[in-house]
């Protein structure tokens, strides 16, 4: 499997090529079929066996991560977010509606759901998202080269642009530049392994207003070389220590030999985390300086905030 393949994809336990833990990609579990089916029944069937929770964790902070980026923002408008590896739009569902990951799982499961065609799952869910809209939702842009899955957000309504593109690859269109102009806030909550700083340096060079990145990224791999690749544009990047957020289950012993493996190597602690069976995920958030001192990284990850 290439970089430019899994691009699009959710970061579901593997590593970069070139990463140290990346020798252990070949026992984890692959899931490619997943991705770009014509709507995410399928991917909420597989991955609900494995407790994929990812997206609930980040429902939280990202309302957070955003409503503090408003306050410092020039612009008196929404925060403009743009999702990388956005998916079928799952961020942008749990961001801008009043919805769970939960009753998602249970929406895209269900009996009802199972009976219908695509065009008639799409038109069930844009009356449902429509129906579960919050007033303070946030303009989404989505970043993905599964055409499928952005064609599916983009037709209910989660996404108010998608582009299919691999930055990884081509530079970006200058249509999707245009599109990052009012971008504040970028997001990502599965690829980071797949990523480099060529997918977010365009991105930021584009954007009107310094852009805050907030990104939850496996433990088994390394988030330094795009951190690096960020300070350039005047973003600096903070790891939260605590929490970590579980991602998944472990689907063989040897996932979980790997990710601890990794863990460790990363001179992390897998002890009642990866030990008790789930990958997990650290937040990293790359903003300018003086944003990182008025507004301390502990007070968005606290769920009190």
């Amino acid at each position: 499997m290439t970089r430019a393949r899994r691009y699009g994809q959710e970061d579901l336990g593997s590593a970069a090529p070139g990463d140290p833990a990346a020798c252990g990609q070949a026992e984890m579990t692959s899931f490619d079929e997943v991705y770009d089916q014509p709507d995410p029944r399928h991917f909420f069937r597989v991955l609900g066996h494995w407790d994929y929770q990812t997206p609930r964790h980040a429902q939280g902070l990202f309302r957070r991560v955003a409503a503090a980026r408003a306050r410092t923002a020039r612009a008196a408008a929404p925060v403009t977010v743009l999702d990388i590896c956005c998916s079928y739009g799952i961020n942008a569902a749990l961001l801008n509606h009043s919805l769970t990951l939960e009753d998602l799982y249970a929406h895209y499961t269900s009996p009802q759901a199972a009976a219908l065609t695509t065009a008639e799952l799409i038109e069930w869910d844009r009356a449902y998202y429509a129906a579960h809209r919050r007033a303070d939702a946030h303009p989404v842009i989505g970043l993905d080269i599964a055409a499928n899955a952005i064609t599916y957000a983009l037709a209910v309504g989660l996404l108010d642009q998608g582009f299919t593109e691999n930055l990884e690859e081509a530079p970006p269109t200058p249509a999707l530049l245009r599109a990052a102009q009012p971008t504040l806030l970028v997001t990502v909550t599965g690829g980071a392994s797949f990523l480099s700083p060529r997918t977010f340096q365009p991105l930021l060079a584009a954007a009107h207003e310094p852009v805050w990145i907030a990104a939850l990224v496996l433990r088994t791999g390394s988030y330094r070389h795009i951190a690096d690749g960020l300070t350039p544009y005047g973003l600096i990047t903070e790891k939260a220590a605590a929490p970590t957020y579980p991602q998944r289950r472990f689907t063989s012993v040897q996932e979980q030999r790997y990710a601890i493996t990794a863990v460790t190597a990363a001179d992390e602690d897998p002890r009642g985390k990866e030990t008790e069976g789930y990958f997990h995920t650290a937040l990293h958030l790359s903003r300018p300086a003086q944003d990182a001192t008025a507004l301390p990284l502990t007070t968005l990850t606290s769920e009190s905030a």
